[in-house]
């Protein structure tokens, strides 16, 4: 199966009122810079990368640019030792100019790197999860790109752990049988009423999520103090919140406002500061433990990553396939996680779709801890296989490829 031509889509989706919104991104529109992979056959591999629209186009046309080199690829051949063929575009020399791994162009990478894993799995007729468990380490690892890791995670010491997993893969297996648990994160989106949040809590807990999330960050501290007790008033005790600031803190801020967030009881607290800043998570880390910090939507690339890995700047690593280098990446970041001890929660710009197969792969394969996955529901119409989540739980995808096709 070859690449004969690829061509690119922008799609571009208004969410119904207050929906998406957060304290940073007031009035999102879910986006996707689509790659698309034709091929000699009837079979095309499809990747997406996550904007919020503005800009959407750019990542599109710096898309045209990457993956010029993909034409005329045989796709087993091209996967067979993919990780160079993926340095080679991220470190495109003029291209990588406008990064490096970051931004722009390392989007437009997110959607190529997608789409050649969801036309390996099609080409071979099974879901992404299955294509990544039928992998031998060796064949895994020749898949990323591990540079500038070399003093943390070696090649070797990623076939390791991959290897120390597998004998123990059955009793980690179960999970292709019960589904992988799902959190609501569209219950508590910054522009809704209380009424709103209210009402989304209850059915959601009657839809059989145990674990919710409400995004905090408000000008007036006094407004998140009260929408965070209501939320677990309406959910009970027993059930597991989470808080998102969306990076809208300083630390000091967040060092104040944390603390009084804390009398709810939170499971975390997601990106209380600036994405970049290291330090700054550290300092709330370690002020606010054991109450937990989570980040890493918004951490663009495998170094820096490994840098909060390396600080313990993080307690849960947030990871997304759509927004770090695709699956290659996101399957490197894993392994620094697993190999720090730190269990990764992806956030999902695909809206689960793609990592409803990367987090059970991370379960069965490497051994991360089997925790839930975000879930949220707003652009289900829109994908020809949408993810589908029956009493909490996500059901496991059984179509060929990564569950990224989009109705025309």
């Amino acid at each position: 199966m070859y690449i004969h031509s690829i061509e690119v889509s922008d799609k571009r989706f208004d969410l119904a009122e207050g929906a998406g919104s957060d304290a940073t991104h007031t009035n999102p529109q879910y986006s996707y810079a689509v790659c698309i992979l034709k091929t000699n056959t009837h079979t095309e591999g499809i990747g997406l990368a996550f904007t919020l629209g503005a800009g959407n186009d750019l990542v599109c046309k710096a898309i045209q640019y990457l993956s010029e080199g993909l034409q005329g690829q045989e796709i087993e051949a091209l996967m067979a030792n993919f990780g160079v063929i993926y340095r080679q575009m991220a470190d495109s020399p003029s291209l990588r100019w406008l990064g490096p791994h970051k931004g722009v162009v390392h989007l437009a990478l997110s959607a190529i790197v997608n789409a050649c894993f969801d036309l390996w799995a099609k080409s071979r007729q099974v879901p992404l999860w299955k294509l990544l468990l039928d992998l031998s380490p060796e064949a895994l690892v020749n898949t990323l790109d591990l540079s500038y890791l070399e003093e943390e995670l070696t090649r070797h010491d990623a076939i390791e752990i991959l290897a120390s997993h597998q004998a123990t893969r059955p009793q980690r297996s179960h999970i292709l049988e019960s589904g992988y648990k799902g959190y609501d994160t569209s219950v508590g989106w910054f522009n809704f009423s209380d009424d709103k949040i209210v009402e989304n809590t209850q059915k959601a807990l009657e839809k059989g999520f145990t674990a919710l999330k409400l995004k905090v960050g408000s000008q007036d501290p006094e407004r998140d103090f009260r929408r965070a007790a209501l939320i677990r008033q309406t959910a009970g005790d027993a059930a597991t919140i989470m808080l998102d600031a969306n990076q809208k803190w300083n630390v000091p801020e967040a060092l104040a406002i944390c603390q009084k967030l804390s009398d709810i009881n939170p499971y975390w607290i997601e990106e209380p500061t600036h994405p970049d800043d290291v330090f700054g998570h550290l300092a709330i880390a370690k002020a606010i433990a054991p109450y937990k910090v989570a980040t890493g939507e918004h951490i663009p690339n495998k170094v820096i990553f490994k840098n909060f890995l390396q600080a313990r700047a993080m307690d849960f690593c947030q990871v997304d396939a759509v927004r770090v280098g695709g699956v290659s990446e996101f399957l490197t970041i894993s392994l620094l996680a697993k190999k720090r001890g730190i269990p990764v929660v992806p956030h999902v710009g695909d809206m689960g779709q793609i990592h409803q197969h990367l987090v059970l792969f991370n379960h069965i394969g490497m051994g991360h801890e089997n925790l839930f996955l975000e879930y949220i529901p707003h652009l289900r119409p829109y994908f020809t296989h949408p993810a589908s989540i029956i009493d909490g739980y996500y059901q496991v995808p059984q179509e060929a490829g990564s569950s990224c096709d989009l109705n025309s």
